[in-house]
């Protein structure tokens, strides 16, 4: 290879990496997301075509029959699938991320340059990390998008003595290694190590419950990250390390994040199973409900100044985003101060509420985060609870014995008046029944949500 030209693969590589940090930085608002979005599609396409054209890479046509055949089921997926699937999607797409660790590094270890001493060690290291991390990241990743898609059950796993079973993982893993290492290279070593990464992947999120998902995606979305920097170490590429490294060290703060805000510790979801320890009471009497419809709900939005909409993941499922928007630009045309409170885990996804909001339109200054809202519900004539539960749950307040216990939450109760959007009095996704729906100032109104909101716009 010509040193000229691998000069401009290494600058190629430096634009695409400058513009993948300017991407994450855009993301981090709604206002500069889309910017962000071209700067990481950009930077990608720089990325593809310098590898491509490096003269070290062979069968070309190949690589290209694949990503044609790659690209073209991606963009059917991606365009039919809905902004409620989403999370789903994202958690497959993880598990591919991890699939190929897997691969890279059973190849990079069947077909390496001759080497070594300490090159040799460290060969193998990364080679047994690499598949380690892109293991777990598999099986994690398929038992998350099965929670999520409702073909596995979003309670815990309960299996006796599970953190220690998960610490033995651990320990003979890392025994594997180290034989792995002094052997110079096993494959029965490795191929072992595969099979106990793939199972502690699959009971390491199946152990999590469903209310937790957000965060176990945010996980994921990190594991993935190591999982492509350990690939890039062993492919020897170093956009990849590069890139590796930004998304799985940006997942991991986004988790903490999201860790701080459900008051749960960020050593506890990495080793699984947080949050499990609790039993759920199902016999528990909360007294009786009351019902409202949509006309006494038009004539509270008609009298009141200020007005809270707290969305969630039942507002995704009935697309009813769109007629939520209308009733806020008629109640603020009318003077009415109209905001909307985002619980940092609403939704399956971080930001999938926020999404939602701007896909609809809705101005970006009235949408407020749990922390800059929250103080100001006893000041709120009206809120409405658009689809969602567990993050407007008293329990976590009030019941040290609740699944929930400690979380921070929206303290809609402290409104005024309380409208709970729900199909019917099922517990949500927690699997944790709500005291909110049962409280004096809290009608429920019942039906599809997209439905009962429409009806309120037409009776304002």
């Amino acid at each position: 290879m010509f040193e000229g030209d691998m000069a401009l693969i290494n600058g190629a590589y430096f634009v695409a990496a400058v513009l993948f940090i300017f991407s994450l930085a855009g993301l981090s608002k709604q206002e500069s997301a889309e910017h962000g979005n071209w700067y990481g599609i950009i930077g990608m396409t720089i990325a593809l075509v310098a590898t491509i054209l490096n003269p070290s890479v062979t069968n070309l046509e190949y690589i290209i029959v694949a990503m044609v055949i790659g690209g073209a089921i991606g963009a059917r997926f991606a365009l039919k699938v809905e902004m409620t699937q989403m999370p789903e999607l994202v958690a497959m797409l993880h598990s591919f991320v991890g699939l190929a660790a897997v691969a890279v590094g059973f190849n990079s270890f069947l077909d390496h340059a001759a080497m070594s001493g300490m090159m040799l060690n460290i060969h193998l290291v990364e080679v047994f990390l690499g598949v380690f991390i892109g293991a777990v990241t598999f099986t994690g990743s398929v038992v998350a998008f099965g929670k999520l898609r409702g073909i596995i059950s979003s309670s815990p796993l309960m299996l006796p003595h599970r953190h220690k079973m998960n610490l033995l993982a651990g320990i003979v893993s890392f025994s594997l290694m180290v034989y792995f290492v002094q052997q110079e290279g096993h494959m029965i070593a490795l191929m072992i190590m595969t099979v106990i990464a793939l199972v502690f992947g699959w009971h390491l999120v199946a152990s999590i419950g469903g209310a937790d998902m957000p965060v176990v995606v945010s996980m994921l979305n990190s594991y993935s990250g190591w999982a492509a920097a350990a690939a890039g170490f062993m492919l020897g590429n170093d956009l990849l390390i590069v890139t590796g490294a930004l998304v799985g060290s940006s997942g991991a703060i986004l988790s903490y994040i999201m860790c701080r805000a459900m008051n749960r510790s960020f050593i506890s979801v990495i080793a699984g199973g947080f949050g499990t320890e609790v039993t759920i009471s199902t016999d528990q009497e909360y007294g009786e409900y009351i019902e409202t419809n949509a006309e006494d709900v038009a004539d509270m939005l008609t009298n009141a100044k200020s007005v809270i909409i707290t969305p969630g993941y039942g507002m995704a499922v009935a697309h009813a985003q769109y007629p939520v928007y209308e009733i806020t630009k008629t109640l603020r045309d009318r003077g009415v101060e109209v905001r909307f409170g985002i619980h940092p885990v609403a939704g399956r996804l971080p930001g999938h509420m926020n999404v939602l909001l701007a896909e609809a339109k809705v101005p970006y200054d009235i949408v407020l985060e749990m922390d800059e809202i929250n103080d100001d519900f006893p000041e709120t004539d009206v809120v409405l609870v658009i689809g969602a539960n567990d993050t407007v749950n008293p329990s976590a307040a009030e019941d040290p014995n609740s699944p929930i216990a400690g979380m921070p939450v929206l303290e809609v109760w402290n409104a005024k008046q309380v409208i709970v959007f729900k199909r019917s009095m099922n517990p949500g996704y927690a699997g944790v029944q709500n005291p909110l729906f049962f409280k004096e100032n809290t009608n429920m109104l019942f039906g599809d949500a997209r439905e009962s909101v429409e009806n309120i716009a037409k009776a304002l």
